[in-house]
């Protein structure tokens, strides 16, 4: 996918009113100074970027969940809503806080692969749940309750509805990763079933 194939353009620099541009403007370390397509679509609306950015700094920043199991978390949804450019960016967010390629690929298969801590996989079996039902069985909500505390059960709940709502968002608008991204192809070998 391409940049011409996004459903609305995806502004520039040049095309940015002032207050999009104040926003954008905390955000460039994250795109290495260059504006990531998902903030140059969303730039059209900058009253909604600015807030929906409030609780994404939540998510990414201040959950009690650990930064391993955070990305776990945000992958696996990626790879259950086939939203290829919320999987690629955080591809590279899970390197940089320590997870392997061998585990960045297991996420692909699930909670029950083999290798995951019983937390790891009782948040993944969560994820699951979540993504396909928006609800979680009593068995699986016992099985996170063993291993988290109430924030961190809420923060995994909140998280999965966040990127559950990135996703529909990337999808439906079809933002096209950023340069130099690989997609599921590049990092998994497959992409998700049915895509």
């Amino acid at each position: 996918m391409t940049e011409s194939q996004a459903r609305i353009p995806l502004l520039s620099e040049s095309e940015l009113d002032p207050a999009a541009a104040e926003v954008l403007d905390r955000l460039r370390g994250m795109g290495n100074g260059r504006i990531l397509h998902i903030f140059a679509a969303l730039a059209h609306h900058p009253d909604l970027l600015r807030r929906w950015l409030v609780f994404g700094n939540h998510v990414m920043g201040k959950s009690t969940l650990s930064p391993r199991e955070r990305e776990l978390v945000i992958l696996r949804v990626g790879w259950l809503c086939a939203a290829e450019y919320e999987w690629s960016q955080h591809v590279v967010i899970a390197r940089a806080t320590g997870l392997g390629e061998d585990e960045i690929r297991r996420v692909a298969d699930g909670p029950q692969a083999p290798g995951w801590s019983p937390r790891e996989a009782a948040l993944l079996r969560g994820v699951d749940e979540l993504v396909r039902t928006r609800d979680l069985a009593d068995e699986t909500f016992e099985a996170l309750r063993k291993h988290l505390d109430v924030p961190e059960l809420l923060d995994t709940i909140f998280a999965v509805g966040q990127y559950v709502l990135v996703s529909t968002v990337l999808r439906a608008l079809r933002i096209p990763l950023d340069p130099g991204l690989g997609g599921f192809e590049e990092t998994v070998g497959r992409r998700p079933p049915g895509r």
